[in-house]
């Protein structure tokens, strides 16, 4: 049997597409904050007070790794997970001084990433691109919950 062409394989390109935002962003944007720490950061921008369940659903991270995010973003001072004031049974998130420092810092730097990752393609492509990868990923998600 021939050797397959994977060019053809949407989940060899997307992880190709992985390792390349890997490595932009740990040399472009942190080293020390994570891609998904980031997200969550960003989804509590603004929003704070929101449970964790929430945060996962806004950034696409399922329960198990949105709990794990949290936990070391909490370690880290970065967020803080209180009990709801009128749900004692839930606990919300707050971006901490120095979460929402770190948000501020990173926020710049992901746009340059963003602009090294997608520079090979013209603006009309880019919106093409970024369009048609959000389609994959909703649909993407609607196979994880049926």
């Amino acid at each position: 049997m021939p050797a397959l062409d994977l060019s053809t394989h949407p989940g060899h390109l997307a992880r190709r597409l992985q390792q390349a935002h890997t490595l932009l962003w740990h040399t472009v944007v942190s080293e020390d904050v994570t891609s998904p720490q980031f997200a969550v950061l960003n989804a509590l921008a603004g929003a704070d007070g929101l449970d964790q369940r929430t945060v996962g659903e806004r950034v696409g991270l399922d329960r198990s790794t949105v709990a794990e995010v949290v936990r070391r973003l909490v370690d880290r001072g970065l967020v803080d997970k209180v009990r709801d004031t009128k749900d004692g049974r839930r606990s919300v998130l707050r971006t901490t001084e120095e979460g929402r420092r770190v948000h501020r810092r990173l926020s710049g730097r992901t746009a340059r990433m963003n602009q090294i990752f997608l520079a090979p393609l013209d603006a009309d492509e880019q919106s093409t691109f970024l369009e048609l990868l959000q389609r994959v990923a909703d649909a993407a998600e609607d196979l994880r919950t049926p």
